[in-house]
């Protein structure tokens, strides 16, 4: 089995992604795991003056002379799975009584919408629009007046659904979470989440950069080559790195550890009964999937044939499943963004880790 996923990344690199690393773990333990391809293949895109003419291109973009293998401990970036981190914090605020699920977040945030709540922000039922590039909106101002503007950017419908899945919806929760906790963001996932965890590997703004992978050529970004160890997002680089959408980088073995205590109950940093919550359909009218709070159930972009399953996916190419009927928890974590977006295949290896992972459970 692990030579089969081995072979499957291997297959995947580097016309799907450079860079790719997958865990598989059935009751707690990793039983197949693979890596695969370079934490940095490409200097730049086509068309640009990175790295030597002398340098020979592929498909996708000029080679880099220096390209590290990916491994296990590889860390990467992974996009719009910190969405959950953002959650875990919040629910463990709801724990201790700092903030209601179903109160109005104006009482934190001032002008807000009275109709937006923490659960509406975390079933992306808040009226919210998906994006705001607020780094074009304001390219002088610092992450502090973006992120002011960010929690005061209007509705578009009225609070309570459809759903409409939005990056600045939870931009304004881990915005909540630090008034409600009175701490930055990074802070509270340190002390309420990777802290008690032991997650060494996983935070924002990663200094460890020769274990990162690299994403995309932005060129608009200081610094040659194409980003590495700086978050991929634009909204979350606005905001100094450190969102409640995006920024978080981690390790494999970090996420599958979050994972799994999600799948155990959540202690030591959550309530059996707000894991309970967090993973239950909250009815959000419209999505093409159930979701839960922060997480997707039975989304079939990134579960397969593991259709009871709950978790996220990553727009750098990333994936978190946990499936506790069959006591499975399955990362896959690559940069399919490195050197552009928008390379096709992803969907497919995810559905194959996915069948990789169904089969263990048989």
């Amino acid at each position: 089995m692990s030579d089969r996923l081995e072979a499957i990344l291997a297959g995947a690199v580097p016309r799907v992604c450079s860079a790719a690393v997958a865990l598989i773990a059935v009751d707690g333990s990793v039983v197949v795991a693979g890596a695969a391809g370079e934490l940095v293949r490409y200097a730049g895109s086509h068309g640009n003056e990175a790295g030597s003419h002398g340098d020979q291109a592929d498909a996708h973009g000029r080679l880099a002379g220096e390209r590290p293998a990916a491994r296990r401990d590889s860390i990467f970036d992974l996009a719009s799975i910190s969405k959950l981190f953002t959650t875990v914090v919040l629910l463990s605020l709801t724990e201790e009584g700092r903030v209601g699920l179903d109160e109005p977040v104006a009482a934190w945030i001032p002008g807000a919408d009275p109709g937006i709540t923490p659960r509406r922000l975390l079933t992306h039922t808040a009226g919210l629009p998906p994006t705001r590039r607020i780094d074009l909106e304001l390219p002088e101002a610092d992450a502090g007046a973006r992120m002011a503007a960010m929690v005061r950017t209007p509705v578009i419908h009225p609070a309570g659904g459809p759903y409409l899945y939005s990056d600045v919806g939870m931009v304004m929760a881990g915005r909540l979470a630090e008034l409600a906790g009175g701490a930055p963001l990074d802070a509270l996932v340190h002390a309420r989440v990777t802290g008690p965890l032991g997650l060494a590997d996983t935070g924002y703004r990663p200094e460890a950069v020769e274990r990162i992978a690299a994403t995309e050529w932005k060129p608009e970004r200081p610094g040659p080559g194409c980003v590495r160890g700086e978050v991929h997002d634009e909204t979350a680089y606005a905001l100094g790195g450190v969102a409640g959408h995006a920024g978080l980088f981690a390790t494999a073995g970090d996420l599958l550890a979050f994972g799994e205590r999600l799948r155990r109950g959540g202690e030591p940093v959550l309530r059996r009964e707000s894991v309970a919550e967090m993973t239950r359909d909250q009815g959000a009218e419209g999505a093409p999937f159930r979701h839960g709070l922060g997480v997707r159930i039975g989304d079939p972009a990134v579960t397969g044939p593991l259709s009871g399953a709950y978790g996220h996916s990553g727009f750098t190419g990333t994936s978190l499943v946990v499936d506790p009927a069959r006591r499975l928890t399955v990362v896959l974590l690559t940069n399919a963004v490195h050197p552009v977006r928008g390379r096709d295949g992803i969907r497919e290896l995810r559905h194959a880790v996915a069948n990789e992972a169904f089969d263990l459970a048989l």
